[in-house]
């Protein structure tokens, strides 16, 4: 059986997600940041060397990374299910968000948390001024910009098509969901994404979705 090395308020969830859809049985090995950085537990590098989640186990194989595990699951526990069948129009969309989730739309969101926290960090009163302006140029000058222009991206590509890959659910949208719920929790969705937000409403609504929030604990990101 599966087991899910399962982080709180993480990319983890989406691979609960997955195999709720697939109705593949697995176990859940939960762990909790740590209070003060947030960061995941030591513990995690006795799975991983990098002592990151999500990482799977199955059959004496240890995955990492989101996009290489949907791969294998749809390999080993699929049956043909959640991807569009090789070598068509859908399939080369279905791996082109499998990889721009993480590859392009995730990095800016990451950014602009780390400048964000930057900005509010304790450090010496007459450096604070001096940060922010440096973290203010950069949101403006780059960070705000990228993010504008690939939602922008996004928000044309779910005007085209209700799902990323086509017209049938994918695993392409259990990996881009969690970009844009991040999005969506600092407010950079709403009215001026109404396809996006209409996305993240058809994704939460899903029976599956809601077995594997249950099966994970807190989801914070989800508001």
């Amino acid at each position: 059986m599966i087991i899910v090395h399962h982080l709180e308020n993480s990319r983890s969830q989406r691979v609960l997600w997955l195999l709720e859809e697939l109705g593949v049985g697995y176990d859940v090995k939960r762990y909790e940041r740590d209070k003060t950085t947030s960061l995941a537990p030591p513990e995690l590098k006795k799975v991983h060397p990098l002592g990151k989640s999500p990482v799977i186990e199955d059959d004496g194989r240890v995955i990492a990374e989101t996009g290489a595990m949907i791969d294998y699951i749809l390999d080993h526990h699929g049956s043909g299910r959640m991807r569009p069948a090789f070598g068509t129009p859908e399939f080369e969309q279905y791996r082109y968000w499998l990889h721009y989730s993480e590859g392009s739309a995730f990095p800016p969101l990451l950014l602009k948390l780390i400048l964000t926290r930057m900005a509010s960090a304790k450090m010496p009163f007459f450096a604070k001024p001096i940060a922010k302006k440096i973290v203010q140029g950069a949101l403006d000058g780059f960070v705000d910009p990228q993010l504008r222009l690939h939602f922008d991206f996004i928000e044309g590509q779910l005007g085209k098509s209700e799902w990323f890959a086509g017209p049938e659910f994918s695993g392409a949208d259990i990996i881009m969901s969690f970009p844009l719920e991040a999005a969506a929790s600092r407010g950079a969705v709403g009215k001026k994404a109404p396809n996006i937000e209409a996305f993240l409403k058809r994704i939460h609504a899903r029976p599956a979705y809601q077995k594997a929030l249950s099966r994970g604990g807190p989801y914070g990101i989800v508001q």
